[in-house]
């Protein structure tokens, strides 16, 4: 506790291995507050200096953290297509507003081995015309792969873009079974 009595931030951070690269998994008491792509030293460095200044403590690595061993069991049965949701609390905190109800209708609505087009996510919250806000949205996804942003794609039937880069995206609608296997 802290001199007038409140519980301090805690933050926890962990790297797990995945068929897409490092991640770096980070949470606070009330769950998962991020998920990092390409976790290389130096990105988690910016990472966790992000996370820093925004959640007010230091960051502490601490994979045994039961919410992070957690995630990190789920994600690796994800990867090893043995899951196909999880089943974690969620620290909303790093987004608000359009983003989070976006953000949080993606993660109820958009099933394992489904897409939804960026203009029908936007309906779906009562923003009809509103694709282009969806894809921001998805660009500050604070929870990539947990929450599927990879799952939204161009109502033409383009792939979209990805914060992870075009190829992780098509390897996890692969894994997903909605794109085929690439070939190389």
């Amino acid at each position: 506790m802290d001199s007038e009595g409140q519980y301090e931030q805690r933050v926890v951070w962990a790297l797990v291995g995945s068929d897409i690269g490092p991640l770096l998994l980070a949470a606070t008491r009330d769950g998962l507050v991020n998920v990092v792509f390409h976790a290389t030293d130096a990105v988690r460095e910016r990472a966790l200096k992000r996370l820093a200044a925004r959640l007010g403590t230091e960051p502490v690595e601490d994979p045994a953290a039961p919410v992070l061993a957690e995630a990190i069991r789920q994600l690796r049965a994800y990867f090893a297509g043995e899951r196909q949701d999880f089943d974690l609390p969620l620290d909303w905190s790093l987004i608000s507003g359009f983003n989070r109800q976006v953000l949080r209708e993606l993660a109820a609505g958009v099933p394992f081995g489904s897409v939804v087009g960026y203009g029908d996510l936007a309906g779906r919250v009562g923003q009809p015309g509103g694709a282009q806000a969806v894809g921001a949205a998805m660009g500050a996804n604070p929870l990539p792969v947990v929450v599927p942003c990879h799952r939204v794609v161009e109502s033409d039937g383009g792939i979209g873009g990805f914060g992870g880069g075009l190829e992780t995206k098509r390897k996890l609608l692969a894994l997903e079974g909605v794109l085929p296997e690439p070939l190389f």
